[in-house]
């Protein structure tokens, strides 16, 4: 009997690890495979029968190129001045319609949260509070001081505490702590997302 427990032991201890190997390697496939079918069931429509009139094939996945080709050009023709003032005036044109007004300003700054190179500089410090009571500790990223007019409400020095929750550092809530009850720490932006996407299995180095 305590054979087959230790057996079946380590036949678990080896599933648990093929499925740490298995499953990010399967996961992003099916998320490339899906890329691609999506990408093909838009443009490809257009541009398969292009490719086979001017050079007699068409290969799945080309507009992923196609993709990628545009998304480049756009780049290039916002960061210019008179992209710019051309993109400005199509952002001001779309947030007045009711639909766009509530979901664009969300989705760019998800975006520019995502891919800005700066992205992780909107959080300036990690730092633990005592939340949600007294003798448990989280992690939260200082954003910036509170306005003055809160301040004076309260009448404390408190400064703006985003709270993430795990495993999604995207999605989680403010609250305004008063600084002399928070623990100012050197641990890195990326050694706490880390932290909070592996649900506390990957320990930060420094603290």
């Amino acid at each position: 009997m305590k054979q087959i427990t230790e057996a079946m032991n380590r036949i678990r201890k080896y599933f648990l690890s093929g499925l740490v190997v298995f499953l990010p390697i399967t996961l992003t496939i099916f998320l490339f495979i899906w890329a691609v079918t999506v990408s093909d069931g838009v443009l490809g429509k257009y541009l398969q029968p292009v490719f086979e009139k001017r050079f007699d094939f068409y290969v799945p996945g080309i507009s992923i190129i196609v993709t990628v080709i545009i998304i480049i050009i756009v780049g290039f023709l916002v960061t210019n001045f008179l992209g710019q003032r051309i993109y400005s005036y199509f952002e001001n044109l779309v947030i007045k319609f009711p639909f766009f007004r509530q979901v664009y300003p969300a989705l760019k700054e998800m975006a520019l949260f995502l891919f800005s190179r700066d992205r992780l500089s909107k959080f300036k410090q990690v730092v633990l509070i005592e939340y949600p009571r007294k003798g448990i500790f989280a992690i939260g990223f200082l954003t910036n001081e509170s306005s003055q007019l809160l301040k004076d409400k309260v009448k404390k020095d408190i400064i703006n505490v985003f709270i993430p929750s795990a495993p999604g550092p995207l999605t989680g809530f403010v609250i305004l702590v008063p600084r002399n009850e928070v623990i100012f720490t050197d641990m890195t932006i990326e050694e706490a997302f880390k932290f909070i996407l592996s649900g506390g299995v990957v320990n930060p180095l420094h603290v």
